[in-house]
């Protein structure tokens, strides 16, 4: 069986809904930043389906003993948010997953060649081979942030097939080249929009998320 990268576009109506507010421009930054938060939030919840560990226990409720199913607490899950847009969808993630550990990862974009450069780098060293790990970017436009990214987890034993990407909108050259180097990766997103123009940017979009989500 060939393993291929896989895209899900939950059909949520609370994902729809704050997708809509988030591309409509007239969307003032406190009301944008809320609409990101909300789809951390609901895009999380999708994406932890069927991929944070469980164990299976005991527990005594009120009237009697029952079989009960809790997360693995022995299984480390992390969050990486790219900074600086990543951080809007952060907030949601971690209502989620309170316990995560959050390692963040600054990544800038040269406007001319629209190569990703980092500047802030706080993984560590080497990851659990089995961790969980979450990464959050609310664009995948050229695929040059989150190329730059995988890059980077897998060269410290991060598994791609256990890797999930949260996004808003997601645009075919970032998931191409996602696909042809990560094929067990899985990424969750509210849309998927065709257009990526000369400069980059995903139309119709969201516009600059980073410059909406902290009104710069």
């Amino acid at each position: 069986m060939t393993v291929q990268l896989r895209v899900y576009v939950p059909p949520h109506p609370l994902i729809k809904h704050w997708l809509a507010v988030a591309r409509d421009a007239a969307t003032p930054s406190v009301l944008f930043r809320s609409a990101i938060t909300e789809l951390g939030r609901w895009l999380t919840y999708e994406a932890a389906r069927d991929w944070l560990p469980t164990i299976e226990a005991t527990v005594q409720s009120p009237l009697d003993a029952c079989p009960a199913t809790f997360i693995n607490p022995e299984v480390p899950v992390a969050v990486v948010p790219i900074l600086r847009a990543g951080l809007g969808l952060l907030e949601g993630a971690q209502t989620l997953l309170p316990l995560a550990s959050i390692y963040h990862l600054g990544l800038v974009r040269d406007e001319q060649t629209l190569e990703a450069r980092c500047y802030l780098n706080k993984l560590p060293e080497k990851f659990d081979p089995q961790t969980r790990v979450l990464v959050t970017d609310p664009m995948l436009a050229t695929g040059g942030s989150i190329m730059t990214a995988m890059a980077e987890l897998t060269q410290r034993g991060v598994d791609p097939a256990l890797t999930r990407i949260v996004c808003v909108v997601a645009a075919p050259p970032a998931l191409q080249k996602l696909s042809a180097t990560y094929p067990g990766l899985i990424v969750y997103t509210a849309t998927i929009d065709e257009t990526v123009n000369d400069r980059g940017f995903i139309v119709p979009g969201l516009g600059d998320a980073g410059d909406r989500i902290f009104g710069t």
